[in-house]
């Protein structure tokens, strides 16, 4: 019986020690070329969710959504060498939707590359990454031995749509806290 309490208050306890997660479902990125190694990237997250079950950590992610994220730097900081056009949040098809829009003047400045000027454009999936899979694209995969998409150069708009996160009882979906945020902002 004192294990089993233990037990039960240890793992009560764990649950508000235990940080909660940002996460998306899915993610799509659109890269439409203006020039040679130079475009808009619209980067297209699906699903906003908060990954636990406890209200207090949805609040800490809706706020570290808005403070780090929409108002904030983070991006910034990701794509350092591209000039963000804007940021939003939206609600499509009963879930929360984030948008990013970019613009690079060379392919490096939009996670791109190329290693010879008439070669493929290509787009490199960190092996280590457990958190973004392939999922299609208007490009070729090469696989989990070589996790890496290719393009043809004489495309003009390059797709990728992956995947991160399955829903499931762990997620909770932040367009609820978008919608107050929203109502709040607008007042």
């Amino acid at each position: 019986m004192r294990r089993l309490l233990f037990l039960v208050v240890l793992f009560t306890s764990l649950l508000f020690i235990l940080p909660s997660c940002l996460t998306v479902e899915k993610k799509e990125y659109h890269f439409e070329f203006t020039a040679k190694n130079s475009g808009v990237l619209t980067m297209k997250y699906v699903n906003i969710m908060s990954v636990f079950e406890v209200d207090e950590d949805i609040d800490t992610d809706f706020n570290e959504l808005i403070n780090s994220y929409l108002e904030g730097d983070l991006i910034d900081k990701e794509f350092r060498f591209s000039k963000i056009i804007s940021k939003r949040l939206y609600e499509e098809n009963g879930v929360l939707c984030g948008e990013v829009k970019l613009e690079f003047s060379e392919l490096v400045a939009a996670h791109l590359f190329q290693y010879e000027e008439a070669g493929p454009i290509m787009f490199h999936f960190n092996k280590d990454s457990k958190m973004e899979k392939y999922s299609s694209s208007n490009g070729n995969y090469g696989g989990e031995v070589m996790p890496v998409v290719f393009w043809l150069d004489s495309l003009s708009c390059l797709e990728l749509f992956t995947n991160i996160t399955q829903p499931d009882t762990t997620c909770i979906s932040l367009l609820e806290k978008f919608k107050e945020w929203e109502k709040e902002s607008a007042q």
